[in-house]
């Protein structure tokens, strides 16, 4: 049976999709982007302003939804420049401390809203 996972601490699905699915002990995010959930606005700025708010986004998320970072078990990244990884390494270690998550990191040509970081993940639920 699967929950459809929603909160107001990330950025609204704009689009037929929601945030998050809880199935199997498992929760699977939609791609989260640098959007203010406060604001529903794009956050301006380079990759490492942009990287903090989506991956933030994606924290706010899995705490709803009953898990955390450290229970990650895989993200994909979606960037728009493959000589930022560095930079969104720097950033993905604010959040992902310990026992690193399985990652995929591909660049992209278009991002939606033309951002320049998206961010999705699979997480553990105990």
């Amino acid at each position: 049976m699967a929950e459809i996972i929603s909160t107001e601490k990330a950025p609204a699905a704009i689009g037929p999709y929601s945030q998050a699915v809880k199935a199997g002990g498992f929760i699977f995010t939609s791609g989260m982007v640098p959007i203010d959930p406060e604001t529903n606005t794009l956050v301006e700025g380079n990759i490492e302003v942009q990287a903090r708010r989506a991956i933030g986004n994606l924290a706010n998320l899995l705490e709803a939804s009953g898990s955390s970072c450290d229970k990650v078990v895989k993200t994909t990244v979606f960037i728009k420049d493959m000589n930022d990884f560095g930079k969104v390494n720097e950033i993905y270690k604010e959040f992902f401390k310990t026992n690193f998550p399985a990652r995929s990191c591909v660049e992209v040509a278009r991002l939606p809203k033309d951002v320049l970081i998206e961010i999705e993940a699979v997480a553990a639920v105990e």
